[in-house]
């Protein structure tokens, strides 16, 4: 019998609040825009500048390794940088706690 994958995010409690900075800062300084293309998915618009991409792809790999449930496609293509940001159904509810981050560090 198969067991089943538990997606949640195994990052240590502690740790936890360090990470939600690094994302704040993050979507302060680099989101030119956000939308919603999906119910599972937020397409957000980054600065297209190579330290962007590579400060954004660190702390992605970082954030797959404890939250199974997020997937990320960063793509620089024509002089843009946009993010993809996909969550399975069970959790749609980060994926619009993300969309509000956003908008609240960019107000």
């Amino acid at each position: 019998m198969k067991q089943l994958e538990i997606q949640a995010c195994t990052l240590p409690t502690e740790a936890q609040p360090l990470r939600v900075r690094e994302f704040d800062a993050l979507l302060a300084t680099v989101v030119r825009s956000a939308q919603r293309i999906g119910p599972l998915t937020l397409r957000v618009d980054l600065l297209p500048t190579p330290e962007v991409a590579a400060t954004v792809a660190n702390l992605l790999v970082r954030e797959t390794a404890c939250c199974s449930f997020f997937t990320f496609n960063l793509v620089a293509s024509d002089g843009s940088l946009e993010l993809d940001i996909t969550v399975v159904p069970r959790q749609t509810a980060v994926l619009d706690a993300i969309s509000e981050r956003v908008r609240a560090v960019r107000a």
